[in-house]
């Protein structure tokens, strides 16, 4: 660690969150200590945080007041994270309908935030200064398990408006001081890409932070370029926010050089699980909570897939309990050889959206559809659309290497897995567009999940 990095990470940062009014520096010192306890002590402090926080928010929110009130739920009565069934699940359209009562009584200051829509419409939802330490320290030790800290150089690709305000520049004056530099993630020409290799090259940061398709194309022009990316000392490329696929994992580590480090969260749900370097994703379970669900609503056992339900302890003046975040994954069954307590999930399967439906009812991942068209010599970029059980279009981006007969290869394994008599169109772009959250995603169904 050099001494920049150290001022920045013990003297410069720690201002920064104390003039915000945030906790995070003794909460990240907390959560450094309580990741290697014993499974036991972690579940008995778990459980005691989730009494303490349903039995506040019972007390302060008018929602939970009237929900406990009606179903006759007892917090003080909580005496296992089980306890949690016991709630009815909390939705986007819920939220929506309940804005105002779900603001605990005489709140602190209070940010607006809305997600991206990527699915449908924005939620419109509140975080508190808790919420926002209690992320941030989740966060940063996550960083820390890598070797990186806090002002060692990071450049960040990712969505960024075109106007800044007031208090964009003052982010981003603070980001030059903490030497973390912003390359958007909108504009991914190749103009730009050879902007941005270069600005790695240049730069040399010891950390990337980004979401993964947008770093992969990155990687993947370096490598069409013949352009070497893995000497300048890049220690570890985080992605989050997508699905991260094995392909993308396999080029980012062999471009830059590095171990891949894989995030999952969101900016409703919070930064719910990171990739330690022995390889799994760990909840942050000091604060977090995850379930997983089936269909039917009922709690799916670890190894199997299911809906993830995340209640956030830390959001007692907005809160989030039982929230279905609309992604598929698996809780594992075992423990990490890392050491650390803290739970597992085994795998992020991606979005509900990231599945199609075929004619006949069956759901499968969007990988089955994902693999044929990846693969066919000629396409640099690809979207595919479901848009009802017998229409799906496939948007292309072509290189002249391109086989135009390798369409009929799209539509005969699309028909095989889909249904004989669903309509495949292929459409070929000059360019595919990221969703409007900077977030590219590769199938969108628009095909209800049964």
């Amino acid at each position: 660690m050099t001494i920049y990095t150290t001022v920045c990470s013990n003297v410069l940062f720690p201002l920064h969150e104390r003039l915000k009014g945030h906790s995070s520096v003794e909460l990240r010192r907390r959560l450094e200590e309580s990741q290697w306890w014993p499974i036991e002590r972690l579940q008995e402090y778990r459980t005691q945080r989730l009494r303490t926080f349903l039995e506040l928010i019972g007390n302060t929110v008018p929602y939970y007041r009237e929900l406990f009130a009606r179903d006759g739920f007892d917090p003080a009565s909580v005496d296992t994270l089980d306890s949690l069934q016991q709630l009815p699940l909390l939705t986007k359209q819920i939220i929506r309908e309940n804005t105002e009562s779900l603001r605990a009584d005489h709140h602190g200051p209070l940010t607006r935030y809305n997600t991206g829509g990527s699915s449908g419409e924005p939620l419109i939802f509140f975080m508190g200064k808790g919420r926002k330490s209690h992320d941030v320290a989740a966060k940063w030790r996550a960083t820390r398990w890598w070797g990186v800290d806090i002002g060692d150089p990071e450049l960040v690709v990712w969505a960024s408006p075109v106007e800044l305000g007031a208090q964009d520049r003052i982010r981003q004056l603070r980001d030059r001081v903490l030497r973390s530099q912003l390359l958007p993630a909108f504009e991914m020409s190749k103009d730009n890409l050879d902007r941005f290799v270069a600005t790695i090259r240049k730069v040399r940061p010891a950390m990337l932070f980004g979401y993964p398709s947008s770093l992969a194309l990155i990687a993947s022009h370096a490598r069409s370029k013949g352009i070497a990316m893995d000497q300048l000392g890049i220690r570890v490329v985080f992605v989050t926010s997508e699905k991260l696929y094995d392909e993308q994992r396999q080029i980012l580590g062999d471009v830059f050089g590095c171990p891949v480090a894989n995030g999952y969260g969101a900016r409703d749900a919070g930064f719910i699980a990171h990739e330690c370097p022995a390889g799994s994703l760990h909840v942050s379970a000091e604060d977090i909570i995850v379930e997983t669900i089936g269909p039917d609503g009922t709690p799916t056992a670890p190894g199997v897939a299911g809906e993830i339900v995340v209640t956030h302890m830390a959001t007692e003046d907005f809160p989030f309990v039982r929230y279905r975040t609309g992604d598929v994954g698996v809780l594992s069954e075992t423990p990490c050889a890392c050491g650390r307590s803290l739970p597992v999930l085994k795998e992020i399967q991606g979005r509900t959206t990231d599945f199609v439906v075929a004619k006949d009812g069956t759901v499968m991942h969007g990988l089955a559809l994902i693999y044929t068209v990846r693969d066919l010599p000629g396409v640099d970029r690809f979207k595919i659309v479901q848009h009802s059980l017998s229409r799906t279009e496939v948007q292309l981006v072509c290189t002249p290497e391109f086989n135009p007969l390798s369409e009929d290869r799209i539509i005969r394994d699309f028909k095989a897995r889909l249904g004989e008599d669903v309509a495949i169109e292929v459409n070929h772009a000059v360019e595919i567009l990221p969703e409007k959250s900077g977030k590219f995603r590769y199938v969108v169904s628009h095909v209800a999940n049964p």
